[in-house]
């Protein structure tokens, strides 16, 4: 069996990592400025980043369902076995939503998405300020749960690749990055 992801995999992988840093630290940024239309159009680029994140991501739920991965090192234990698989679920779980609170979190404020502003996308709840707020507490909450998950994913790999010594972080870099 292979002991590598497929190229796809890899690409998907890094896509959304590299989206999921930029939209966070776009989230984080934004939040913060006075109401400006600079604020308003980097409001916009967070929604139509977290829209198309929504379906890079689940392109990757798809691939991941229909593509085995590699199997975990036969040196692993049970329990970290679980642990690990678990954190690949939770962060597949935070990814999916946190793009669907922001969209529910914009329709209850009365701001519709509209991607890359071209494509309006339905509001999914009717506007109401009490839901809005709500649901913006929530967003942020899975945000940094998020982050928390992502960097004990990222130390995990990082364990296995300078103490373990194993392959689990390589099979996942680009080939150049070996």
């Amino acid at each position: 069996m292979n002991q590598r992801y497929s190229l796809t995999a890899i690409s998907l992988h890094w896509l959304v990592a590299l989206g999921i840093i930029g939209t966070f630290a776009l989230g984080v940024y934004m939040s913060d400025l006075p109401l400006s239309p600079n604020k308003l159009k980097l409001y916009s680029w967070h929604k139509w980043a977290g829209v198309s994140l929504f379906l890079l991501i689940l392109c990757r739920l798809a691939w991941r369902i229909t593509h085995r991965p590699p199997p975990l090192p036969a040196t692993m234990r049970p329990a970290m076995r679980g642990i690990a698989q678990a954190a690949h679920w939770a962060l597949y779980a935070l990814m999916l939503a946190i793009p669907l609170t922001g969209w529910l979190m914009s329709s209850a404020q009365g701001f519709q998405v509209v991607w890359f502003g071209v494509l309006p996308l339905p509001d999914l709840v009717a506007k109401d300020k009490a839901l809005g707020a709500l649901l913006r507490d929530v967003h942020v909450t899975l945000n940094y749960t998020l982050l928390c998950v992502v960097a004990a994913h990222v130390g995990a790999a990082l364990k296995h690749h300078f103490i373990d010594r194993d392959d689990v972080l390589s099979r996942m870099l680009p080939r150049a990055a070996k």
